[in-house]
């Protein structure tokens, strides 16, 4: 088996690239007065930011279950999430937006273009390696899907978020590197801030579907459908069930729900039954762990 994607490595690689490239970006930004290399300093700042309140999160969600949370706290994350998808909106891409709009209303020339380029140079190669961390660990998840439908789909939104976030930034930074090359060809400044506008509008983009999806887990989502039909083939494969009518689950971070409505083979009175579905239910802890709360139903109709 596969080793499980560990979202933590993913935070951890890009909490060190951002922090690095943010000082680098804040720096630049300040010697050359460059409206791209602003914006996309508080947006590295912004992403450092964002990967301590993931820690945070991930931490918060491994509380016990309380009487008050009696389903635990592993959808902690998901609120944290929400607030980092906020972040990259509001402190990302609303700024580069102004900052862009600014530079529009009253240009500034470059000074020393060439530390700008020098530092958007590093700055790729770093998001690049915690871009490459973070794919690294999609890939323990993918199972041969598609970027696009596994972050649809997937129910790691630490994952997810940080996957966007390295995305955005990587694909900022080529911007950046275009309109700061442009501004130095041109001598023009407005080149500038066009960088500083199409950065805002990519960050608000991509903040904007992360948004969305971890509001599904928010509001509640079931399993990925892939882990759903496993669970469903490997009820039907045990010798006790006839035929499985229905299977709700609940994603709860890391921790996973299950109800199960099952019509059971035939057996000599209750007690045999009951023993018959302790069996199914055993195999079933054993074969899907994440599912620390399990509920079934034995019924002759659905």
């Amino acid at each position: 088996m596969a080793d499980a994607a560990n979202p933590l490595r993913s935070i951890l690689y890009a909490l060190a690239a951002n922090l690095s490239i943010a000082i680098a970006k804040l720096v630049a930004a300040l010697v050359t007065h460059s409206g791209s290399m602003m914006a996309e300093a508080i947006h590295s700042f912004a992403d450092t930011g964002n990967q301590l309140l993931l820690l945070l999160g991930l931490k918060t969600a491994k509380r016990p279950p309380s009487p008050e949370h009696p389903l635990g706290y592993g959808k902690t994350i998901y609120f944290w999430s929400f607030i980092v998808a906020i972040m990259l909106f509001s402190m990302g891409g609303l700024y580069s937006l102004y900052e862009g709009w600014h530079k529009l209303v009253d240009p500034h020339p470059l000074n020393s273009p060439w530390i700008a380029i020098a530092v958007l140079v590093f700055a790729i190669i770093a998001e690049g390696l915690s871009l490459r961390g973070c794919i690294k660990e999609v890939n323990k998840e993918r199972y041969g899907r598609s970027f696009w439908r596994w972050f649809r789909e997937t129910r790691s939104s630490a994952l997810l978020v940080i996957f966007g976030e390295d995305l955005a930034a990587l694909l900022g930074l080529v911007l950046a590197l275009f309109f700061v090359a442009m501004t130095m060809i041109t001598g023009n400044p407005v080149w500038d801030a066009y960088g500083s506008i199409s950065i805002g509008v990519l960050l608000v983009l991509i903040a904007f579907f992360i948004g969305i999806e971890v509001k599904s887990l928010i509001i509640g989502q079931g399993v990925e459908p892939r882990i759903k039909q496993e669970m469903v083939v490997f009820l039907e494969s045990q010798p006790g069930v006839d035929k499985v009518f229905n299977l709700l689950s609940l994603q709860l971070g890391a921790d996973v729900m299950v109800a199960a409505k099952l019509r059971m083979a035939p057996q000599t009175d209750a007690d045999a039954m009951v023993a018959q579905l302790n069996e199914v239910e055993a195999a079933f802890r054993a074969a899907f762990p994440q599912v620390i709360w399990r509920f079934f139903e034995p019924d002759l109709n659905d």
